[in-house]
């Protein structure tokens, strides 16, 4: 505790000696006696913090109770250290976090990736940044809103600034199953889930640091709030009327491990594909793409109205497309089907050598779209990028949209007016499944049902309040055909109307309190030094 002096006290205008002025408990304060006092605790909640956040960080290993404990643990250490070093310990740990998430997924390091994580690190460390400067300098109560705000605003932000969408970085996904509690992402997008972890965060510190009842009494009618309400709507709105049924098919793994091997044989990657003599390449594509013909068939006679090839399904050198899509185009017509196929094309035109497309055929065999996939993986796909627009069509089973895999982590490109969205996709074994779960999110924040076919992953169909209808894991079958009957009308959530409000509430939320804290220091400070206009002289 610092000492102060009694000598040369200020004299007041009646000649009366002033009362010395007793310094406030600051945040630096604190920290500094909290450092001297328990220096062994700190490091421990470091360690306890970011072991816990691996196990939150949108893979694999997921542990739903992780998310909430992880975010207490590494906010008391940083209220428990100085400003800087407790900041950079932080990003240190997020850091961490992010390479074990890239090793868990199997992506694979590039520049571009520990780069970007590197960043985005630095970006999730800003909230304890946020709530270690603020803490101390706002009222309690509202002092308590920095970090939920913060988190949610810089889980915003990595889906503007970065390339990664959702796919990294995002509470949410990490309460998958949890659907009376996700149902709040209709009204806020992802980002309520991470303000109300942040906020539990916020909340257990302050009832640790200065016992307070009434703060998790606050919290707990919040959360409560949140959860009988989600609770409501799975029980009083689900979604029923007419129902489509929608088969996903994907190649038996017979024929596309004969088309791996040919195409393995060029060095050269895509561009050796795409100059190589028809007659190397033809006859394995062409064993592919009969091989889904003949499960299109069978699908269609089964009573399938819509049939969902996955991402890159139909592989095809650019000089054979046209033919390929007119066969599939004559499949849809002999069936009466809508048929979306994937394509990946070959082309010799650089830097891109290719295309990523999935293409819509109606049952008469028009084609209605070919979209081209709007969001290359950062690092590992070359494609040129699409536009973006999502399209959509109006059918007898509902308006039906489309987008390609990757697609699906960006919130607000998914912000479309639709009762179906198609999501072909292509993953791999260790990421299929946390990556088809990322995407059942926007079936509840958008209000439509979602079906994604994954050729090497986990494939599934969402109703639009996030239940399960239908899935398949591609690893335990030698053909994986995913069927379901799908809801053919959606809902218009609030999200849906209002976008992402809340985010940017949040990210407002977060610059005001800073400026309220900085005015709130400035008169604290003038109001000592005797320059605030209330302690001058008559």
């Amino acid at each position: 505790m610092t000492k102060h002096s009694v000598t040369n006290l200020p004299v007041g205008p009646a000649g009366a000696m002033a009362q010395p002025h007793r310094a406030p408990t600051t945040a630096s304060n604190y920290a500094k006696r909290s450092e001297r006092s328990a220096p062994a605790t700190r490091w421990v909640l470091l360690a306890l913090g970011t072991g816990t956040m691996l196990f939150a960080v949108g893979g694999r290993w997921d542990i739903a109770a992780a998310a909430w404990i992880f975010p207490v643990l590494l906010l008391r250490f940083t209220r428990l250290s100085r400003v800087w070093t407790g900041t950079l310990w932080i990003w240190l740990a997020h850091i961490v976090a992010a390479v074990f998430w890239v090793q868990e997924s199997a992506i694979g390091f590039s520049l571009v990736v520990i780069t970007g994580l590197t960043a985005l690190a630095a970006l999730q460390t800003l909230p304890f940044l946020a709530d270690r400067l603020l803490v101390e300098r706002l009222r309690p109560a509202v002092a308590a809103l920095a970090f939920p705000a913060g988190v949610a605003a810089g889980e915003f932000l990595i889906t503007v600034l970065s390339p990664f969408g959702t796919a990294y970085g995002s509470l949410a996904v990490t309460q998958y199953g949890d659907l009376p509690l996700l149902q709040v992402i209709s009204i806020t997008g992802p980002w309520g889930i991470g303000f109300l972890i942040a906020y539990f965060a916020s909340t257990v510190n302050r009832i640790w640091q200065r016992p307070s009842w009434h703060s998790g009494v606050v919290y707990g009618v919040v959360l409560l709030t949140v959860v009988l309400a989600g609770g409501a709507r799975l029980a009083l709105s689900p979604p029923t009327g007419a129902t489509v049924r929608i088969a996903g098919v994907s190649p038996s793994r017979t024929v596309t491990d004969a088309l791996q091997a040919t195409l393995s044989r060029f060095a050269d990657g895509a561009t050796g594909i795409a100059s190589a003599p028809a007659s190397e390449v033809e006859p394995s594509m062409n064993a592919v793409e009969n091989d889904l013909l003949a499960s299109t068939r069978r699908e269609a006679a089964a009573g399938a109205k819509i049939v969902v090839w996955p991402e890159e399904a139909l592989k095809t050198q650019e000089s054979h497309e046209s033919a390929a899509i007119a066969a599939a185009q004559g499949q849809a017509r002999r069936s009466r089907i809508y048929l979306e196929i994937g394509v990946r094309v070959y082309s010799t035109t650089a830097p891109a050598h290719g295309r990523d497309e999935a293409v819509l055929i109606d049952p008469g065999g028009k084609v209605l779209w070919t979209y081209q996939k709007a969001h290359p993986i950062p690092g590992s796909e070359k494609f040129d990028p699409g536009d973006g627009r999502v399209p959509v069509v109006d059918t007898p089973y509902g308006r039906i949209a489309n987008v390609i895999c990757y697609d699906a982590d960006f919130p607000a490109m998914m912000h479309t007016r639709a009762d179906i969205m198609l999501v072909p996709s292509h993953d791999w074994k260790e990421y299929g499944g946390p990556h088809t779960e990322k995407a059942s999110l926007r079936a509840i924040d958008s209000g439509y049902s979602l079906i994604r076919q994954d050729a090497q992953g986990v494939a599934t169909a969402y109703d639009n309040e996030g239940h399960v209808l239908a899935t398949t894991d591609a690893f335990t079958t030698g053909r994986q055909t995913m069927v379901a009957y799908v809801p053919t009308h959606g809902v218009t959530t609030v999200y849906d109307r209002i976008g992402d409000a809340f985010a940017w509430l949040c990210l407002t939320g977060v610059i005001a309190l800073t400026f309220t804290a900085l005015a709130r220091t400035w008169r604290r400070t003038a109001a000592t030094t005797g320059t605030h206009p209330d302690s001058s002289a008559a």
